[in-house]
C-alpha cells in the first residue's frame, strides 16, 4: 500500500479494476465452456446481438435450452464435438475488477494449449462433474497448474444438480482432491459446488444448498488477492526499447522502455544495467501520463538514467544487491509442442523476455507422467510430454528459478526453420557456465 501512495494515488484506484487472469481447465464435457457462459450471462456481460445468435443456434442445433458454451465455443470444430480445442479468451468487468479468461481445452493432446493459455494466470479453475469425481485429467490439470505456479485454484464441483446437489458427493470430491494437492507445490485451494447449467452458486447463491457457506464463484474471483503474488523484492526490467525522439524539443532524451517484471523502481534508486554491469541510478520514470515517483510490476514504463550508458534491447536493469544469475548452463522443465520430438543435440533459438539467444539441448534427465507425478527415463520428448532437460546457451541470459519470478524464469523455444514455437520452459537452476 506505500507504492500506492507514492504513486500518487494510482495504484489505490487500480485496485478496484485490478486485472485478474483467470484459466479454466476440465475434462471434455465437465462444462467449462456453460460455466463461462453463465458467467458472462447472469452478470449482464453478453451483448444482445451475441444473445440473439447464441438463442438463434441453440433452436437450430435442437438443444432445447439456451446452450450459453456456444459464447465460447468459437469454432465449428469445436461446436460440432461439443469439445474445447483452442484456447479462447474473454474480456469481462464488474465494479470492482477487470478479468479476462482463458477457457483452456481439457483433452490430452492439448496440453500445450493449456500451458499457453495457463501461464500468465493468476488464478486456475478446474471444473469437476460431479457425477464422475476425480479423474485423471483433473490430476493433471491441478498438476500443470502447480507446475506453472498459478497462486490461486479453485475447485468447482460441477452438475450437482444431477447428483441431487448432494453434499456428500461434494465432500468425497473435496477431500480426494485436497489429498492430491498436498502433493503438488498449490498453497491456497478453494471448493465450490455448483450447477453451471442452472446457475447455482456461479453468480448468485444457490438456495439448493443451503449446506454450503462459503460465496458464489463469482463473488471470490472479485475479492481473491492478488496483489501480494507480485515479487515487490527483486527489481527486474527487462529493456524492450531505447527511445531516442532526436527532435527539438527532445534533443537529448534517452529513455528506456519495457514492462516491469519485479520490484519496486523509484528515482534515485541505484540499479545495475545486465550483462555489462555497469552502474547507475534512476533519474526519472516516465509513463503516458507524465513522471512517476514509483514503478512496480505490471506497469509500462520509461527509465531515465543518470549516466549515458550503453542499453539495448535484451539487457535487463537490476538492483545491484541481487542481480539475477547471467546464465550459459540452464536446466528447465519443458512442455513440449511439436511433432517433431525433442533430442539431445539439437539447435534452437531461445527467447527469454526480450532477449534472443541459440541454445543446445543437452542431457533430458526425465520426463513426468502427470498423472502419477512419477519421473520416468527418456531419450526424447514428444508432443504434449513434460520433462527436465539441460541446455547450453550461446550468451548469457538473466534468469531466476521459475519458483522465484514467472516472468524472469520463463522462456520460449524456436524452431529457426519454420519460426514454430516448439517448447515453453520453467528455469529449474542456472550457472554461468
Amino acid at each position: 500500500m506505500a507504492v500506492g501512495a507514492a504513486t500518487n494515488g494510482r495504484a489505490l484506484r487500480a485496485r478496484h479494476s485490478e486485472l485478474l487472469r483467470i484459466a479454466t481447465a476440465g475434462s471434455v464435457d465437465d462444462g467449462k465452456s456453460t460455466l463461462i457462459g453463465r458467467l458472462l450471462y447472469d452478470s449482464k456481460q453478453v451483448l444482445s446481438d451475441q444473445l440473439e445468435h447464441v438463442i438463434e443456434t441453440s433452436e437450430r442445433r435442437g438443444d432445447g435450452y439456451l446452450n450459453l458454451a456456444l459464447l465460447t465455443d468459437g469454432l465449428r470444430a469445436e461446436r460440432e464435438q461439443g469439445i474445447t480445442i483452442d484456447v479462447a479468451y474473454r474480456y469481462f468487468q464488474t465494479k470492482r475488477r477487470k478479468f479476462i479468461i482463458a477457457d483452456t481445452p481439457g483433452h490430452e493432446q492439448y496440453t500445450r494449449n493449456m500451458v499457453t493459455g495457463a501461464s500468465t494466470a493468476d488464478l486456475s479453475v478446474i471444473l469437476v462433474d460431479a457425477r464422475k469425481g476425480v479423474s485423471e485429467q483433473t490430476r493433471r490439470h491441478a498438476y500443470i497448474a502447480s507446475l506453472l505456479r498459478i497462486p490461486h485454484l479453485v475447485v468447482c464441483v460441477n452438475k450437482m444438480d444431477l447428483v441431487d446437489y448432494d453434499e456428500e458427493v461434494f465432500e468425497r470430491i473435496e477431500d480426494e482432491m485436497t489429498d492430491w494437492a498436498a502433493r503438488l507445490d498449490i498453497w491456497d485451494i478453494t471448493f465450490i459446488p455448483m450447477s453451471a447449467l442452472q446457475g447455482d452458486n456461479v453468480v448468485e447463491r444457490s438456495s439448493r444448498m443451503n449446506w454450503y457457506d462459503g460465496p458464489p464463484l463469482l463473488y471470490h474471483l472479485e475479492h481473491v488477492v492478488i496483489s501480494t503474488d507480485r515479487n515487490l523484492v527483486d527489481v527486474r526490467f527487462p529493456v524492450q526499447w531505447v527511445i531516442r525522439p532526436m527532435d527539438d524539443a527532445h534533443h537529448d532524451y534517452r529513455g528506456y522502455s519495457g514492462q516491469v517484471a519485479a520490484g519496486v523502481l523509484r528515482p534515485g534508486d541505484e540499479v545495475l544495467v545486465m550483462p555489462a554491469g555497469t552502474s547507475t541510478r534512476i533519474d526519472a520514470i516516465d509513463s503516458y501520463e507524465g513522471e512517476l515517483e514509483a514503478a512496480f510490476p505490471t506497469m509500462s514504463v520509461t527509465l531515465r538514467l543518470a549516466d549515458q550508458l550503453d542499453v539495448s534491447r535484451g539487457d535487463m536493469i537490476v538492483n545491484p544487491d541481487d542481480p539475477p544469475v547471467p546464465a550459459r548452463d540452464v536446466e528447465a522443465m519443458v512442455c513440449w509442442m511439436s511433432s517433431s520430438p525433442l533430442r539431445p543435440g539439437a539447435r534452437y533459438a531461445l527467447k527469454h523476455t526480450t532477449r534472443s539467444v541459440r541454445a543446445i539441448t543437452g542431457e533430458l534427465e526425465y520426463k513426468i507422467d502427470v498423472n502419477t507425478l512419477e519421473h520416468l527415463e527418456a531419450h526424447e520428448l514428444a508432443l504434449n510430454e513434460i520433462g527436465r532437460v539441460k541446455l547450453r546457451l550461446s550468451a548469457p541470459v538473466m534468469v531466476d528459478r521459475y519458483r522465484r519470478n514467472r516472468t524472469i524464469g520463463s522462456f520460449i523455444l524456436i524452431d529457426e526453420a519454420t519460426n514454430d514455437t516448439v517448447a515453453a520452459g520453467m528455469v529449474v537452476h542456472a550457472s554461468s557456465g
